[in-house]
C-alpha cells in the first residue's frame, strides 16, 4: 500500500461556510464537445442557462432529465480536485491567482475519448488512459491543496457510503477525496448509475452517435477550469477557465 505523510486530525467546523469550489477539466465554451454536453445533460456549465435536452426513443423527457439530475447539477466536466471549502484565512482571489499560475506552467495534453462504462455510470473515459492527465490530477490535487478546508465529519460520512477500500480511506483523510492519485479515473459523467436492460440500452443507442460526432478527432485537455456552488443542492457554474501556457 502506498504510504503517506502524517495528516492533522479533523478539526473542521460541523459544517464548513458556503461557498464550494472545485477545479475540473471543462472543454472550451462554444467548442462542439461543450455545446454536447450542454445539449446532452440539459444545461450551460459555463453560463447556467438551462436548455431542452436531446429525445431518447423510449425515454420520457422526465425520465431523461432524472437520471442526468446529478450530472447536469454538477456540469459537463472531469473532476481533477473535487469540490471544497476554502480555508478561513484564503481568500478566493489568491486561489484564482494560484490555479493561474499552475495553468501558466502547463503544456495542453490530446487524448481519445470515448463512451464507457464506471460503476454503472456512463461516462466518457480515455481510451486508452493517460499517464500524463493522471499526473495533472495529482499535482492539482497536491499544489492547490493548500487552500481546501477540513472536511467535516458530516461529508466524511457522507464519502464512506461507498464502502471505501483501506487505500480510498487514506486518500479521504489525506486529501479529503477518496478517489485521487492511484485511484484517479478520468472520466465525465453522463447519467447516474443505470442497471442492465431496456432502459440503459436505449440510452447507449441515443448517445452512441451524439458521443461519436464529437470523439470522432481527438480532444485536448488545455485548461484548468474554477467552478463554484454557492449552496447545498444549488448548481454548479464555471467562474473562470484557465488555459494552459506551455
Amino acid at each position: 500500500m502506498v504510504q503517506f505523510p502524517d495528516f492533522p486530525a479533523n478539526d473542521a467546523q460541523p459544517e464548513p461556510a458556503w461557498p464550494r469550489f472545485a477545479i475540473y477539466f471543462a472543454p472550451e465554451p462554444g467548442s462542439p464537445l461543450a455545446e454536447f454536453g450542454a445539449n446532452w445533460l440539459g444545461r450551460d456549465c459555463a453560463t447556467g442557462v438551462e436548455r431542452a435536452q436531446a429525445r431518447v426513443p423510449g425515454l420520457s423527457p422526465d425520465r431523461l432529465s432524472a437520471i442526468t439530475a446529478s450530472a447536469r447539477n454538477y456540469g459537463f466536466h472531469a473532476t481533477l480536485k473535487a469540490p471544497f471549502h476554502l480555508k478561513q484565512d484564503r481568500p478566493l482571489e489568491a486561489l484564482v491567482d494560484a490555479a493561474g499560475s499552475f495553468a501558466a506552467t502547463r503544456t495542453p495534453i490530446t487524448v481519445q475519448l470515448g463512451l464507457r462504462s464506471l460503476g454503472g455510470f456512463l461516462a466518457l473515459m480515455m481510451t486508452p488512459p493517460d499517464h500524463r492527465v493522471m499526473t495533472l490530477a495529482a499535482d492539482v490535487v497536491q499544489e492547490l491543496d493548500g487552500f481546501r478546508a477540513l472536511p467535516s465529519d458530516a461529508e466524511l460520512s457522507r464519502r464512506r457510503e461507498a464502502e471505501l477500500s483501506p487505500q480510498q480511506e487514506a486518500l479521504l483523510q489525506r486529501w479529503g477525496y477518496p478517489y485521487v492519485m492511484g485511484e484517479f479515473r478520468f472520466h465525465v459523467t453522463l447519467s447516474s448509475r443505470l442497471p442492465d436492460g431496456p432502459e440503459r440500452d436505449s440510452i447507449v443507442a441515443a448517445l452512441e452517435p451524439l458521443v461519436a460526432a464529437v470523439t470522432a478527432t481527438p480532444s485536448t485537455i488545455d485548461a484548468i477550469a474554477l467552478f463554484r456552488q454557492d449552496q447545498p443542492g444549488a448548481p454548479f457554474v464555471m467562474e473562470r477557465r484557465f488555459p494552459f501556457g506551455g
